[in-house]
């Protein structure tokens, strides 16, 4: 893509639908943006879920750390139930799939891939990078999909698998000092 802006609704819209949900991405679908942000982890049975947090009580109704979770359990959340205001209708947690097909040809998706979190450790789940990918290609939008992650050493995974899927990092303050005098080299040095 060949802008310098881009209009990204965020976690689908999150100041005007529940973040992550149906409700947002369908909402965000109707207005005039370039492409869809959402944040990906992985269920205990293996499904790529979308979702922001690891752990589930700050948006839904339930508890639990999402890697202990599975796809059932995760289905009879209402990921509404903690959306500022309220909102009229439960909203189920979705699928990476099933959002790439809300959104195929309709606007590119910007995939973040989270990490686990046990503790106070993060991790790489165990095969979401294999998982994205393959949902990407089954669903055939290689060339509509960015995927990103402040995990760097998640995207050379990704290319190793699909070269030609567009990735990029995630820089923050607690990883990089882009005040640091040789910041920009070092940055370029982990890509």
């Amino acid at each position: 893509m060949n802008q310098y802006i881009q209009r990204v609704a965020h976690r689908g819209g999150a100041q005007l639908a529940p973040e992550n949900t149906f409700a947002a991405f369908h909402n965000a679908l109707t207005l005039p943006i370039d492409a869809i942000e959402l944040d990906v982890h992985m269920s205990r049975d293996g499904h790529v879920v979308v979702f922001h947090d690891n752990h589930v009580h700050k948006r839904t109704n339930g508890s639990g750390n999402l890697l202990d979770l599975d796809l059932a359990y995760l289905r009879r959340l209402n990921a509404a139930a903690r959306h500022p205001g309220g909102w009229p209708e439960t909203q189920q947690i979705p699928t990476l799939s099933e959002v790439l097909e809300l959104a195929k040809g309709r606007a590119r998706v910007y995939i973040e891939i989270k990490t686990s979190k046990r503790r106070r450790t993060y991790e790489p789940y165990p095969y979401i990078a294999e998982n994205v990918v393959e949902l990407v290609n089954s669903k055939g939008m290689l060339d509509q999909v960015l995927v990103i992650s402040f995990d760097w050493m998640i995207l050379p995974i990704i290319k190793s698998l699909e070269p030609t899927i567009e990735t990029g990092m995630i820089v923050s303050d607690k990883v990089w000092n882009p005040r640091n005098s040789d910041g920009m080299q070092l940055l370029i040095d982990k890509a």
